[in-house]
């Protein structure tokens, strides 16, 4: 129990958090989502099969449940209204991997054609099929050479926001560029010399 809670002498139940919360007590909130952040993270990390994404996805359904908190018609479902809210996320979490596909598809075609590009770029075509979110931090970061406090202006996110972004995207393409790098090696270990 937490000292809020221990405050209070005792544990409220969900729909008394969703009331205070709205009431402008974000701290009931915030038990909320330590309330529910491990059944949350298992569903979204069993339907997802990967941590990141599903650490990434549990945020953004915490994230929208406070913004929509006041949308809640029974506050005593909160659990299941969350779960809701969680599959609509999910569904753009495929979506989302769908279009990366689609992207990596193409620029693998691309690069097929026209191998040298490749060989010359391999940082670009990276950052080339790294999700939309990912490549729009980095570019702003590197290629336009601006701060990470800059960047979270331009776009509007919180600083922190920034850097656990700009973190993802470094482990994203490091992956990709190994990926790359071992399918590069195969390649010349199967061509005859």
């Amino acid at each position: 129990m937490n000292s809020l809670e221990q405050d209070e002498g005792t544990e409220l139940t969900d729909g008394e958090y969703v009331v205070s919360s709205r009431n402008g007590c974000p701290d009931h909130f915030r038990l909320l989502v330590q309330r529910y952040q491990r059944p949350l993270f298992a569903y979204l990390s069993g339907r997802l099969g990967n941590h990141l994404e599903a650490e990434e996805a549990a945020q953004e359904s915490f994230v929208r449940a406070f913004l929509s908190l006041k949308k809640l018609n029974k506050p005593e479902s909160f659990y299941a209204w969350l779960l809701g809210i969680a599959s609509r996320v999910l569904k753009e979490q495929f979506r989302a991997l769908e279009r990366r596909q689609k992207d990596r598809a193409v620029a693998e075609t691309l690069l097929a054609e026209n191998p040298a590009s490749a060989e010359e770029y391999p940082l670009e075509e990276a950052i080339a099929v790294l999700p939309e979110s990912y490549r729009q931090v980095i570019l702003m970061r590197y290629y336009e050479g601006l701060s990470c406090q800059d960047v979270a202006t331009r776009l509007g996110m919180p600083l922190g926001t920034v850097t656990k972004t700009l973190s993802r995207a470094y482990a994203l393409l490091r992956t990709e560029l190994k990926a790359r790098e071992s399918t590069e090696t195969t390649v010349k270990q199967t061509l005859p010399i």
